[in-house]
Order: structure tokens, then C-alpha cells, then sequence
């Protein structure tokens, strides 16, 4: 019973909505240009759990996913994600075209350390979120849960941390500890063996990969933020804008197409039904 209960809310919270994105800035040859493997491409997402994910990290980004094979290589872009429904799963880039994207980049490793923390993701294919844990599940239902804010990093682990079960931001996380490279480490000064109390050291401690969210690595200081327009080459003097008479036009076409209010009309008609207001 909680399997197939499980299995309705995986479906329900991660039904793709496109309408509730109402603008995309992305250029998806440029990202399919730029994009190499070890980077993390950041979606904002358009499902329900998407809501209450960026609720719970007030942050746009609601998912990410690391990529595994780019251009330079030959072949088509993929990357690998974790979603309720499919577990660790690799998918084609061309998934998230149309959607809200941002890359982030390790600045300091070297190639064979991007293929070693895309090989750590690969080996981790068919880990699956059991679903039986319906209240993991629940606490997307509603699309700004009352949670304190102290508690919200904690709400977005799922489960107990069993090692069968992944999360999108806790298995990049992973991949990327798997080489000790730093996302948001907790950093404190110690005082070094021997010396004087003014001698102090740095001393970094890794957090544990189910407290990492989406947005952890937009905001780590070891990651640079690569936008593809930018990156191929971007030139505000080629750009060709549209006259003031065409965008007078323009408006006032969309002002046509709006329905207009008579006075002493609100929202709601006079048989009760809400009206739409274009």
C-alpha cells in the first residue's frame, strides 16, 4: 500500500508544469557548446516538489545534475540525476532545453579528476529513493510548508540517510568529496601542536553530503558560475532592437487582446465566476 501511495506522489510532485515558467534566458547551443564534463548544470524546475524545494533553500534553483559526457568528445551531452521516479539515472542534455539553467564549474581540477568524479556518479546508476518513506514525500504537498528557518536545510534530506537512497544534490556532493574537493566546508582555527597560542591553523571539515542543497554549489566560493552566452561570445553592438514604432505597435496590440473591466466591474463577474484579466 505505501509502495503505490509512494508512487502517486512521486508522479503528482514531479509532473512538469511549463506554464509556471514565464521566461527563459537560455541559449541551448551555447550551453551544449560549453558545457564539459564534472560541471553542475542547476535547473530551475517547473513541478510541484520544485515549489517547495526552492521554498525550503530560498533559493530559483530546484535541481541539479552533473555532467558526463560533453561535445568535445564526439559525443552528445549527458548528464546524470537523481528525480523520485527514475532513482540515479543518466539522461540527455536535451531534457532541460527550454528551462532556466545555470552551470557551475570546479575551478582547480584537472581532467582526470572530472572523469573520476563522472565515473563516481556512473557507478552509482540505479540507486533509488524508496518511496515507501510517504513522509519524505508529503512535505512537498503543500507549496510553502510552515518550516523554521533552522530546520529547512535538514527538511531537504530525504530519508535516514541510508546509502541505497539519493537525493540530486547529495550524490554530487558525493562525487565530488570523492576527490576532496571543498563546496561549502565548515572551516575553523585550531591552534597548532607545540606552538604558541598565537600560531592558529585552518582546519576544514567536510559536511556531510545529505545537508548539501542545489543551490550550495551556486554559492560556493570553488565554483565559478559559467554563462554560455557569455562564453561564446557576447557582443551588445550586434544587436538588433526594435524601432519605437514597432514597439508601439507592439504594446498596443497587447493592449487589444487584454479584456477590459467596465466600471464598477471587478475580478469577479456578476454570476460569482472569476474572470480572467489578460
Amino acid at each position: 500500500m505505501f509502495d503505490r501511495i509512494g508512487e502517486f506522489l512521486g508522479q503528482y510532485l514531479e509532473f512538469d508544469r511549463p506554464e509556471r515558467q514565464a521566461y527563459v534566458s537560455q541559449d541551448f547551443d551555447a550551453l551544449c557548446e560549453m558545457l564539459r564534463v564534472g560541471d553542475v548544470l542547476l535547473v530551475e524546475g517547473r513541478a510541484k516538489i520544485s515549489s517547495g524545494i526552492k521554498y525550503l533553500t530560498q533559493s530559483t534553483w530546484s535541481h541539479a545534475a552533473l555532467c558526463v559526457s560533453d561535445q568535445t568528445s564526439g559525443a552528445p551531452c549527458e548528464l546524470i540525476e537523481v528525480t523520485l521516479e527514475e532513482g540515479c539515472h543518466k539522461i540527455p542534455l536535451t531534457k532541460y532545453k527550454g528551462f532556466n539553467t545555470r552551470v557551475c564549474r570546479a575551478v582547480s581540477l584537472d581532467d582526470d579528476e572530472r572523469k573520476a568524479v563522472a565515473r563516481y556518479a556512473e557507478e552509482r546508476i540505479g540507486l533509488r529513493y524508496d518511496k515507501r518513506n510517504i513522509f519524505d514525500l508529503a512535505r512537498y504537498l503543500l507549496p510553502f510548508p510552515p518550516i523554521p528557518i533552522r530546520w529547512r536545510r535538514r527538511m531537504m534530506s530525504f530519508g535516514a540517510g541510508d546509502p541505497t537512497r539519493a537525493i540530486c544534490s547529495s550524490l554530487i556532493a558525493q562525487a565530488f568529496q570523492s576527490v576532496n574537493y571543498p563546496i561549502l566546508p565548515t572551516i575553523e582555527m585550531s591552534s597548532a601542536a607545540g606552538a604558541s597560542k598565537w600560531h592558529h591553523r585552518e582546519v576544514w571539515h567536510i559536511r556531510h553530503y545529505s545537508m548539501f542543497m542545489p543551490r550550495d554549489f551556486d554559492l560556493s566560493p570553488y565554483f565559478a558560475v559559467v554563462k554560455p552566452t557569455i562564453k561564446k561570445g557576447f557582443d551588445h553592438r550586434k544587436i538588433t532592437w526594435a524601432e519605437p514604432e514597432e514597439l508601439a505597435e507592439t504594446e498596443a496590440e497587447a493592449g487589444a487582446s487584454s479584456i477590459p473591466l467596465g466600471e464598477g466591474d471587478s475580478e469577479s463577474g456578476g454570476n460569482g465566476q472569476s474572470q480572467q484579466v489578460g
